[in-house]
């Protein structure tokens, strides 16, 4: 990593052991079926070790992320309003999930199915955590789609219906939401990616204008994916908001990225936002952010 990369990275992380900001806690929140979750929502790559960074971010994360951790950033979670986790359904995930309700934390689930486990034994193992929702994992639907049997997917939203939770569908693919929406899927809500990272490498290079190593965020993708959210008929969970640190730069540039999501998300909509807090509190700093962009107050 170059120099300058460097530090813009440590500026995104909050440098070294830059003080929280003073905030109070609270976010709005939405209805998610019977449920209501807080319009922010965290997210689940840092634990699991997905900066889509850098192998270095990648690997931080993974050491920083004991299950003491984990659960620390949760239990502050709650703290300032933030009352869902969404997190992939890995033995792992399920595990520290288990230990900080048994412990007394109440936060809320929305699952995301394994790609790397049989998908009906992942389901049922999902269950036993009593997830609120339960959603096809965007990659998978990705594959489905560049395959051409997208309709496989369908299926999958079926046996997770069977399971009695609310059923979901991730994508990085504005047009997979315009077939979905126009053959009037059984779907409750959607996790919608600001960003295709779903490209071939061949076609992400071609865009790019130069070779391209590893993912390709483009930022017009933005506006394409946001505008599929703005006219869905269906509850939208934004991720990816920040382009995974390369919006981090500056507070403005945060804002800047929050904006522009809650300039088309429809009142129900939530952002997901993975949080990463070794350096500073994150996930207050956060709940100010979006507070901030979409100009509410939270006593």
């Amino acid at each position: 990593m170059d120099l300058s990369r460097r530090e813009a990275l440590l500026t995104a992380l909050g440098g070294t052991l830059a003080a929280a900001p003073a905030i109070s806690p609270g976010v709005p929140m939405v209805p998610f079926g019977k449920h209501r979750v807080s319009r922010i929502i965290v997210g689940g790559n840092p634990v699991s070790g997905n900066s889509h960074l850098n192998n270095q971010l990648s690997r931080e994360m993974v050491d920083y992320f004991t299950s003491a951790n984990i659960k620390r950033m949760l239990r502050d979670c709650e703290t300032a309003g933030i009352n869902t986790w969404q997190a992939r359904g890995d033995k792992h995930i399920l595990r520290i999930l288990h230990e900080y309700r048994q412990e007394g934390g109440t936060i809320q689930w929305i699952g995301q199915t394994a790609t790397e486990i049989n998908f009906d034994r992942n389901l049922r193992e999902m269950v036993g955590e009593s997830p609120i929702g339960i959603y096809h994992h965007g990659l998978r639907t990705d594959r489905l789609w560049a395959a051409g049997k997208i309709d496989d997917a369908r299926d999958n939203l079926k046996r997770i219906r069977d399971t009695g939770t609310r059923a979901g569908l991730g994508t990085h693919i504005p047009q997979v939401i315009d077939y979905i929406e126009s053959n009037g899927w059984d779907v409750d809500f959607y996790m919608t990616c600001v960003y295709n990272l779903s490209r071939t490498k061949e076609e992400a290079s071609r865009l790019a204008g130069h070779p391209v190593e590893g993912e390709l965020f483009w930022d017009p993708d933005r506006e394409e994916m946001l505008k599929r959210v703005n006219l869905s008929s269906k509850q939208c969970l934004i991720f990816k908001v920040y382009g995974a640190t390369r919006h981090c730069d500056t507070r403005e540039h945060m804002l800047s990225a929050l904006r522009l999501v809650f300039d088309y998300a429809k009142p129900d909509d939530a952002v997901v936002i993975g949080m990463f807090p070794k350096y500073k509190d994150q996930v207050r700093e956060n709940c100010q952010l979006v507070n901030e962009s979409m100009g509410a107050t939270v006593s």
